[in-house]
């Protein structure tokens, strides 16, 4: 890639992120209600999404040596810690750190 190629792309990709930052700024102005259908997406979307990472997450378990054990204990303690502690950062960051600890010392190859 040329000094000219990656200037373009970096100005690309701060181009594509910036107009994606304030374009909602721009059609939803302050003062004014968003349609009812925006209102709909912002409740249902980000449940969506994390359901839609789950089983992107899980989409290999079939094929592992392991048979889904990890996993399954690390939906379970992620969904035990919210439960209790109704974090979602203390939940993915414990989640994750309790799956790794799984898979690197309990159901090492």
């Amino acid at each position: 890639m040329t000094t000219t190629q990656g200037i373009l792309t970096i100005a690309a990709v701060v181009l594509g992120t910036m107009v994606t930052r304030f374009l909602p700024f721009l059609i939803f102005p302050e003062g004014k209600e968003p349609p009812e259908f925006i209102q709909y997406l912002g409740k249902v979307l980000p449940y969506a999404v994390i359901g839609l990472l789950v089983i992107y997450c899980l989409k290999d378990v079939p094929g592992s040596g392991t048979y889904g054990i990890p996993e399954f204990l690390a939906i379970a303690f992620i969904v035990l810690l919210h439960r209790w502690k109704k974090s979602i950062l203390l939940s993915i960051g414990g989640g994750t750190v309790f799956y790794m600890l799984l898979v690197q010392f309990v159901f090492c190859k």
